[in-house]
């Protein structure tokens, strides 16, 4: 996989460098004071992340990064070093990614070192777990929502920052003072510039811009316009990769009387990319997959009373699949056959206060899914519930009880054995469904403290899952290698602890959690564990002000091993040996633990200047973290089978970086 073989080739040169308006009803707006919360929960259970102040939160290689940081949030489960992630139990392609309300497909850069998004561009994000708003669906485990910074509209300003493999630069300012302004953010590494000219490695790096621009056209009307292009590259000696994103977003915001407002948007995405890599005679031979959507979303926030919130709309998203001049050998009808698909849907909110201390908020989506594979059609229609129920039993004492149904008419595939790096969108048949109950509770202890806590269950159906015993490639036949119709159930106990005033802040989050699957077919047609079922999940956050200029930060990580499937046997035939394996997931990797640290110290500054320096130290005491296992014959005996584990990263890894803003 284009993952594994980045990560490999990224380790190898830093290995060898060792050794030498509310959904704007609920959220209008993420006020800038003094004093910030780095996590807001709203009356619908959604977390809300203040990206500045995370900004010190240690990260790999000093990078900030907004999805490194929902990691260490409860119920977000990763690996090492991936910007992927599962949300109670579901798996990785489950979260629905918006920026600017357009979808991006993949968020990650160099194999998940980086994710997408360039932090300094972005104004806020918010996670929702559990109970999304009827406007967003088409994913069954979670929605991040991320909002574009809008520029200002009085002052030019620059900032940026220079780090020890990327550096990025954004300008933002006034087109028309008062009337219009943009930010321009643009980011690359150079993680080339390592590597020999005797190197297999030819290139490898990574570059993205993000751009968006404001117009108020009169005191009633706005239009936003939001880009990003993001390109990864990797050429080796015997082959050539890239891959990214293109994400295009129109909004038109219309107050259009004191009591409705109308939001029309316009968006376009596109994730691609090419391999070129020899085929048995050695010739190049070119892949080009790409999936094109084309989105429209009408919504209303209707102000009925002060108490009193309508919010609804339509909205319908068109995918394309395609992979033009595809060679004869590769046989998977997944990349031969033009696919495509409507994801179209109604939606209605009502927000109603009741009184002081008891509020309700609840929907409906009507989902209807087209969708086309060599030449048939089959069309679904579904009802998609929501519900949250929020009581203030004492002051300061609040319950919480939801429930969720959701649709996804989109999976994605990964191919296995490293031949081709390649991520595979699928449009199933007949979509998945989850249905969630969760009940949760939050105390504010005074200004300074908060406690959160959550219990969730989580039913799936419509799951699909490789055979056991199979080789994924994207040369042979994909389908045959599916199995479809499985069921998945999840559950746990989430708890978040905050700090959010004073010199030190942070916050401590613990999960308690199973995810398991059901598919028959696999394990007898026994539940078995999801790759990333990890029951014990705990990571603590924590910033202290140590003087006017110097600031520390750190970041423990503490969880279970991700689910493995170990050989219990092996055997020859025609002269070849093969393993056999035991009942899948059913291992464990080792417990996974890391501490992450930095400081940072600001420059006394000119009113208008301000620079900073940032030491940070990634997996400090170098903990050997194992994420993968990989299986072969020993060179020398056939006979035996040798087992290696993997980890991305062996020994402790420095960073510096320099910050600035004028």
């Amino acid at each position: 996989m284009m993952r594994t073989t980045t990560l490999a080739i990224f380790l190898s040169v830093f290995t060898y460098a060792q050794r030498t308006e509310k959904d704007e009803a609920l959220i209008e707006e993420v006020v800038i004071n003094e004093k910030r919360e780095a996590i807001t929960k709203t009356n619908l259970g959604a977390e809300v992340i203040d990206i500045q102040s995370i900004s010190k939160i240690p990260v790999l290689l000093g990078e900030k990064d907004i999805i490194k940081t929902l990691q260490f949030l409860p119920g977000v489960v990763s690996t090492e070093g991936s910007s992927g992630f599962s949300v109670r139990g579901g798996a990785i392609d489950q979260n629905l990614t918006l920026l600017d309300d357009a979808p991006v497909f993949n968020n990650s850069h160099l194999g998940g070192l980086f994710s997408t998004f360039n932090s300094d561009a972005l104004k806020s994000v918010t996670l929702y777990k559990g109970n999304m708003p009827p406007s967003f669906g088409g994913r069954l485990s979670s929605v991040i929502d991320i909002k574009s910074k809008d520029g200002d509209f009085n002052k030019y300003n620059f900032s940026g920052g220079i780090g020890l493999i990327s550096s990025r630069l954004s300008i933002d300012g006034p087109i028309q003072k008062g009337k219009s302004s943009f930010i321009i953010s643009a980011r690359r590494t150079y993680v080339d510039l390592f590597f020999s000219d005797d190197s297999d490695v030819e290139d490898l790096f990574f570059y993205d811009i993000n751009a968006t621009a404001n117009f108020q056209l009169n005191k009633n009307n706005g239009i936003h316009l939001s880009t990003y292009f993001g390109r990864d590259v990797l050429n080796l000696r015997d082959s050539k990769n890239y891959w990214g994103n293109i994400v295009a977003s129109l909004d038109w915001n219309s107050i259009i009387n004191s009591k409705l407002r109308s939001n029309t948007s316009l968006t376009f995405s596109r994730y691609n990319y090419k391999t070129s890599i020899p085929d048995s005679k050695g010739e190049p031979m070119e892949i080009i997959p790409n999936m094109d959507n084309f989105g429209l979303k009408q919504n209303f926030i209707h102000y009925l009373r002060e108490n009193h919130i309508l919010n609804y709309g339509l909205q319908s998203s068109y995918y394309t699949f395609n992979t033009p001049n595809l060679p004869a050998r590769i046989q998977s009808g997944f990349l031969k056959d033009p696919r495509s698909m409507w994801e179209s849907a109604l939606y209605a909110n009502d927000e109603f206060k009741v009184n002081d201390k008891f509020s309700i908020n609840y929907g409906l989506r009507l989902s209807m899914i087209s969708s086309k594979n060599k030449g048939e059609t089959n069309s679904y229609f579904n009802l998609e519930p929501r519900l949250v129920f929020n009581y203030e039993f004492i002051k300061d004492n609040t319950f919480r009880l939801g429930y969720t149904r959701n649709t996804q008419p989109l999976q994605t595939l990964l191919t296995l054995d490293g031949s081709i790096p390649i991520d595979i969108f699928l449009n199933t048949k007949k979509p998945a469904i989850a249905d969630q109950v969760n009940f949760g509770y939050t105390k504010k202890i005074n200004k300074d403290y908060e406690f959160n806590a959550e219990v969730f269950y989580k039913k799936m159906s419509g799951l699909q899952d490789y055979k056991e015993g199979v080789v994924i490639s994207v040369l042979g036949d994909l389908q045959s290698s599916l199995l479809y119709n499985g069921r998945g159930r999840a559950y746990g106990l989430e708890i978040l602890a905050k700090k959010n005033n004073g010199d030190l802040t942070g916050w401590i989050s613990y999960t308690l959690s199973k995810s398991q699957m059901q598919i028959e077919g696999i394990n007898g047609g026994r539940w078995y564990n999801a790759r990333l079922d990890k029951t014990h999940n705990l990571a603590i956050v924590a910033n202290y002000q140590l003087s006017t200029n110097w600031s520390l930060s750190g970041a423990f990580s503490l969880s279970t091993g991700i689910a493995v499937t170990l050989p219990t046997g092996k055997y020859e035939l025609d002269g070849e040996t093969y393993l056999q394996f035991g009942d899948k997931n059913s291992n464990r990797m080792p417990l996974y633990h890391r501490l992450d640290l930095s400081a940072t110290y600001e420059r006394k500054s000119s009113k208008r200047f301000k620079g900073s320096w940032t030491f940070g130290i990634y997996n400090i005491y170098g903990q050997k973290n194992r994420e993968w296992l990989y299986f072969d014959k020993n060179r020398d005996n056939h006979d035996q089978i040798e087992v290696s584990q993997d980890g991305l990263f062996f020994r402790l890894i420095p960073s510096v970086t320099y910050n600035f803003k004028f």
